[in-house]
């Protein structure tokens, strides 16, 4: 049978590691609804529907594609992806390997392949790129990107 001092010594280890095991819960869970975010994005953009990609960036979010001024905006990464579209036959295989929540923002860096072949005919082309994005929590707890810049993982001669 526990002695007091060895109940009271339990209690207050809950006490103290209850938060934090909490805490490891939530992030996990975010890191998780993150990940799918950026799944749902990939599946969209497999499926070239610009309009499902643009509905995961905020109102606010900033684009920087490669070689491209900064797209500001839904309507602006919307434009952006159709135009990749209305060009491209597309696929895209695409992973994080680091998601870090701190409170109500966070980021994924991952790595991407994107194979691209001209609709008009022509040779497809592959790249291969390393990504980030940033995201913030919204008032219903969903996540949404508030910026995305990647670039080549190829040297430039």
């Amino acid at each position: 049978m526990p002695s007091k001092k060895m109940f009271s010594l339990l209690v207050l280890l809950t006490f103290i590691a209850g938060p934090t095991v909490m805490a490891q819960t939530v992030m996990q869970e975010d890191v998780a609804a993150i990940t799918a975010v950026s799944k749902a994005r990939a599946e969209a953009f497999n499926q070239a529907n610009a309009k499902e990609i643009a509905s995961y960036f905020t109102e606010d979010a900033v684009l920087m594609a490669p070689g491209e001024s900064a797209a500001i905006g839904t309507e602006a990464v919307r434009e952006y992806y159709q135009d990749i579209f209305d060009s491209f036959d597309v696929d895209l295989e695409s992973h994080y390997e680091e998601v870090e929540v701190f409170g109500d923002m966070a980021y994924g860096r991952g790595e991407a392949i994107v194979r691209l072949t001209p609709r008009n005919g022509g040779k497809s082309t592959v790249a291969s790129s390393k990504y980030l994005n940033i995201l913030k929590r919204q008032p219903d707890g969903s996540w949404m990107t508030t910026h995305d810049i990647w670039n080549d993982n190829d040297k430039i001669p």
